[in-house]
């Protein structure tokens, strides 16, 4: 039941801001919009205004002048569980005992780190969430770059965690991002993120892109990567043909999910 209930609200979340996105809403118009009552909109109000991604007034809410990811980290978090889980598992398994590992920040990279605990690694990670991860059991040599964290997602992404991860040589890098579109290449929200990323694939052996297809339709404000400068992309079950195409064209070996939780390897 309470599982249920919070996947609820955090529909209720998404669908309020991208109503708020475009302009202030009235909470009864939220109400209406959700299907929800007047008093847990009030409720969501308060929490989406808390972390930031809305700005609440007598009655209602607007949108925030500034803001980065889309969505607040626990709201993502609670999307797309078991599509996360299952890059998780595929990811983990191209990783073996002993390696030296880098783990982004993000919810899928959480993913990662959850399925890489007790695996005998020396792991480097820029999120505290992912740094917990990886030390829930025995095994994990598991180091973070210090210096401030991002108040949401409680990441590195200051100049000193750049530098901690380009003094690093890792076996393998695993990569998050927030848009892949074979265009623009790979891109994210934020620029100290772009920096930090850009240092983890110059100081990475291999380099894994782990994300779920629909942010091969997607753009971001700030380049680090193209798909080429990848060795391997683990992605749910339709990415686009262009995305397939550019990673055969780069010799990226591209893992695309089945329906069924496999993995088909289309290049």
């Amino acid at each position: 039941m309470y599982q249920n209930d919070h996947m609820q609200r955090s529909k209720r979340h998404k669908m309020i801001i991208e109503a708020v996105r475009s302009g202030p809403h009235s909470i009864d118009e939220l109400a209406k919009l959700t299907g929800a009552s007047s008093v847990s909109v009030r409720r969501d109000l308060a929490e989406l205004a808390d972390q930031g991604v809305i700005r609440r007034f007598r009655g209602g809410a607007a949108p925030v002048s500034h803001r980065g990811a889309d969505y607040p980290f626990a709201l993502r978090q609670a999307s797309g569980i078991e599509s996360k889980s299952a890059l998780a598992k595929a990811t983990a398994e191209l990783i073996e005992p002993g390696e030296s590992v880098f783990v982004d920040n993000g919810t899928t990279a959480l993913a990662v780190a959850e399925e890489l605990s007790g695996k005998n690694l020396t792991a480097m990670t820029v999120s505290l969430h992912s740094a917990a991860a990886l030390a829930s059991k025995p095994g994990n040599q598991v180091i973070v770059p210090g210096g401030p964290i991002d108040h949401d997602d409680l990441a590195f992404t200051s100049a000193g965690a750049t530098e901690a991860v380009a003094a690093m040589r890792f076996d393998t890098a695993v990569i998050g991002t927030c848009a892949a579109n074979p265009d623009a290449g790979l891109t994210v929200a934020g620029w100290g993120d772009a920096q930090v990323k850009r240092a983890a694939i110059a100081s990475a052996q291999r380099v894994f892109l782990v994300a779920t297809a629909d942010k091969f339709n997607h753009t971001a404000a700030h380049r680090f990567a193209s798909i080429a400068d990848l060795d391997a992309i683990i992605t749910t079950y339709g990415a686009p043909p262009s995305a397939i195409a550019e990673a055969r064209i780069a010799g990226v070996t591209m893992i695309e999910l089945d329906h069924s939780g496999g993995t088909e390897t289309l290049g």
